[in-house]
């Protein structure tokens, strides 16, 4: 997991256990808005913002909701980012994986 991921994990979990518990449960997706936010952001670091942010996006009163888990993998016209992929590239980019 990437460092510039934390501030945004650590934003999500005071909104989970400090703000969201005071509310009216309003998601209408399963899991809740944060939590796939919180999942997406894990499993693909600063990409999993943008899924999480149109996630929220969908999540309006014209939505029917239901069951969205986050995807294993990322589809971006030819280019197909799974987590795995993105975990070699780190650590090949961060000489993890040079021997």
């Amino acid at each position: 997991m990437k460092l510039l991921t934390y501030p945004f994990l650590g934003l999500i979990r005071v909104w989970q256990v400090f703000i969201a518990p005071g509310l009216a449960p309003r998601c209408k997706y399963y899991p809740s808005c944060s939590h796939y936010t919180y999942t997406a952001i894990q499993k693909f670091n600063l990409l999993g913002l943008i899924l999480g942010a149109w996630r929220i996006l969908r999540c309006n009163p014209w939505s029917h909701g239901g069951v969205d888990y986050v995807p294993e993998r990322i589809v971006l016209g030819t280019l197909k980012l799974d987590a795995k992929t993105l975990e070699k590239t780190a650590k090949i980019n961060t000489f993890e994986g040079v021997r």
